[in-house]
C-alpha cells in the first residue's frame, strides 16, 4: 500500500502547528524505539523523518501530510537520560501539551520495542493516556530482532502486564521495519480511520 506524503513543518508548540483540520495520527515512544525507521517505512522514504544511532534527534513537533488528508505527527521521544533534565523537561511538556490540545488527534500510536520487557517509563505513559482518555494504539517495533516465539512470548508478557491496569486494550500492531512486517496493515488502519471520519 502506497501513501503519498510531503513534510508540512516542524514546531516547538503545539499552538504554532498547521491548521488543516484533517485528522491527526502522532507517534511517540521511548528514545531509540525504532520511530523515524518506521516512519519511513510506512511511506517508503529513507530520509522522511530522520534516523540517527544516537537517541533523542527528534526535538519539534514534525508533521507530514498524507494523502491530502490527514497528518502524521512525529513527536520527540522520552526516556532518553543523557539530555539535561531542562531539555527532557521541555520535551515532556511539548508532547503533554501536543496531546492534550490537539483538537484533530485521532490516535497515538504508542511505540514500544518487541525485544524487550514493559518498561517501567512505557507503563506510566500509557496509564497516563488512559487516565487523560486519549485514544491510542500500541506498536511494536524491531520484531526481526528475536526469534518468532521469543517475541511473540514477549509481547504477550507485556499486554499481560498492562491488563493488570486494563480492562480491555487497544489495538496491536507488530512492525519491523529491516523486513517491513505491519507497514500494510498500519496503514491500512490509518487510511480506514481518515475514510470512517470522511463519509462520501
Amino acid at each position: 500500500m502506497q501513501v503519498k506524503v510531503r513534510y508540512i513543518g516542524s514546531f516547538h508548540n503545539v499552538k504554532d502547528g498547521p491548521d488543516t483540520g484533517v485528522p491527526e495520527y502522532a507517534f511517540i515512544g521511548r528514545s531509540n524505539v525504532g520511530k523515524s525507521s518506521l516512519i519511513n517505512l510506512l511511506f517508503g522514504r529513507k530520509d522522511l523523518a530522520y534516523v540517527s544511532k544516537q537517541p533523542g534527534k527528534t526535538q519539534s513537533i514534525n508533521y507530514f501530510l498524507g494523502n491530502d488528508s490527514f497528518l502524521l505527527v512525529d513527536l520527540p521521544g522520552y526516556g532518553y537520560a543523557r539530555h539535561s533534565k531542562k531539555q527532557r523537561d521541555f520535551w515532556e511538556k511539548m508532547n503533554s501539551d501536543y496531546i492534550l490540545l490537539s483538537e484533530n488527534l485521532v490516535c497515538l500510536f504508542v511505540l514500544l520495542d518487541a525485544n524487550l520487557p514493559l518498561q517501567k517509563v512505557d507503563h506510566a505513559f500509557i496509564n497516563w493516556l488512559g487516565e487523560h482518555q486519549i485514544p491510542f494504539a500500541i506498536v511494536f517495533t524491531k520484531s526481526d530482532r528475536s526469534k518468532p516465539a521469543k517475541i511473540q512470548k514477549n509481547i504477550q508478557n507485556i499486554k499481560n502486564e498492562l491488563l493488570q491496569d486494563w480492562a480491555e486494550l487497544p489495538r496491536c500492531f507488530v512492525t519491523s521495519s529491516a523486513s517491513g512486517t505491519g507497514k500494510d496493515e498500519l496503514l491500512e488502519y490509518i487510511v480506514q480511520l481518515t475514510d470512517d471520519m470522511n463519509p462520501r
